[in-house]
């Protein structure tokens, strides 16, 4: 295929068409102080590709990765340990190039691990319908919120309870910045909402009760949409099968942190709603010949045949991401997915016990799976430089507050460090 670059006139005249003077205008959203002012110092014009090599890999290795020192750093993404079996299954060609099955019959191996997917999403969250994924826990909640517009037509604004995601939040709105529709308060629950959501576990760590919040929304006729960022938890905590949608974050089993991404995002909701979920779903059947067999059962996306009335602009599943995940699920089991969930709650309550003791730290939380929040006595900025500065990665700072989060990679004496370190920090 040619590359046909384009002319300075051609971009003039799509410049002019969409509006700006510019190309610089297009990154006005980003902010200025995340803008390159000049060349990457050091990287000059046309050197040999030796020479970039050499000067990329000493860039890289000033990066701190995770598991070069305690690490207790969760908020929306969680490392756990990915074993080196699911690696070795995905480098497999037939997982490795897995993309759109746009060809379904000839597809059999990803549809396969489609549906798989989609059962164990199914499984974990309670609800009757999982689709093939999405790109992460954030889109997913977007997506989620428009349909829930499209279910409760001429209802306009979304309610939120309790600490959602911030970033998910901030997605989200953009998300919905060109419609009439906002984001309101729970206690601003009523017939003009569409929807409610909560966080489970919260922002904080806190385990919110569904029963209560099911019973507000169907007082007032809005759906319940739980967005879950630790999949893990659902092994411990009950499925949320008070929701109508279930979203969240799948990636920390069988993908990893990666320096925040690729993520996955997955999605679930009941039967009755399956029409509007977005994204795609495959399903089990039979051939004429009687042998099992999968198919695309739902498509309506917009580079199929739905275009511009399709429900989602998201135009592809996280293919790959989601087999490494089906992998790490399907190594763990139903009965070692518990054990490692109840592994990362005992690893969290003891550092929990162990902060208590620590001068200038209290424990916020009176219920939490595997990260929960602290209050200290100095700015949680300033305290996770110094933690750095002795090589240890704390947790999401805000304000003199700090969440927390553990994992089975916690050790022990990564715990004694961190609570040390605090102690001496916060004197």
């Amino acid at each position: 295929m040619r590359y046909l670059a384009l002319t300075p006139k051609d971009r003039e005249e799509m410049l002019k068409v969409i509006g700006v003077k510019n190309v610089d205008e297009l990154f006005d959203a980003v902010p200025s102080e995340f803008l390159l002012k000049s060349p990457i110092q050091g990287l000059e014009n046309h050197q040999g590709e030796i020479e970039v090599e050499q000067f990329l890999k000493a860039f890289a290795a000033k990066n701190r990765s995770a598991g070069e020192g305690p690490f207790f750093l969760g908020a929306g993404i969680n490392r756990h340990h990915v074993p080196a079996s699911v690696d070795h299954i995905i480098q497999r060609s037939e997982f490795l190039t897995s993309y759109t099955p746009y060809q379904p019959e000839i597809s059999q191996g990803t549809l396969a691990v489609i549906f798989q997917f989609q059962s164990i999403i199914a499984l974990l969250t309670g609800m009757e319908v999982a689709n093939a994924s999405m790109y992460d826990g954030a889109t997913s909640l977007s997506e989620s919120c428009l349909m829930s517009l499209r279910i409760k037509q001429g209802r306009k604004n979304i309610a939120l309870h309790g600490h959602v995601n911030p970033d998910y939040v901030e997605v989200t709105k953009t998300y919905l910045e060109l419609s009439e529709s906002k984001f309101v308060s729970a206690d601003k629950l009523d017939e003009n909402c569409a929807a409610l959501i909560v966080q489970y576990p919260d922002f904080y760590g806190t385990v919110e009760d569904l029963d209560v919040l099911r019973k507000k929304c169907d007082a007032v006729g809005a759906l319940l949409i739980v967005v879950t960022t630790e999949i893990l938890s659902l092994g411990l905590l009950n499925a949320p099968k008070q929701a109508d949608i279930v979203v969240g974050e799948a990636a920390g089993l069988g993908v990893g942190l990666n320096f925040g991404g690729p993520l996955l995002g997955f999605f679930a909701c009941r039967k009755e709603f399956v029409r509007q979920v977005p994204g795609r779903i495959c399903g089990a059947t039979t051939d004429v010949d009687g042998k099992e067999g999968y198919v695309l059962t739902l498509n309506a996306r917009e580079q199929h045949i739905r275009r511009e009335k399709a429900t989602s602009n998201i135009c592809s599943n996280q293919g790959l991401c989601a087999t490494a995940f089906t992998i790490h699920v399907s190594l763990l089991g139903e009965i070692g997915f518990k054990k490692l969930a109840l592994i990362n709650h005992k690893k969290a309550c003891d550092l929990a016990d162990l902060l208590e003791k620590v001068k200038g730290v209290k424990v916020l939380n009176d219920s939490f799976f595997n990260e929960f929040t602290i209050e200290l006595s100095k700015d949680a900025k300033e305290v996770n430089k110094k933690l750095l500065a002795k090589n240890i990665i704390g947790g999401f700072a805000d304000g003199k507050k700090m969440v927390v989060a553990v994992s089975e990679l916690t050790s022990a004496q990564d715990m004694k460090i961190f609570a040390k370190e605090l102690g001496e920090i916060l004197v």
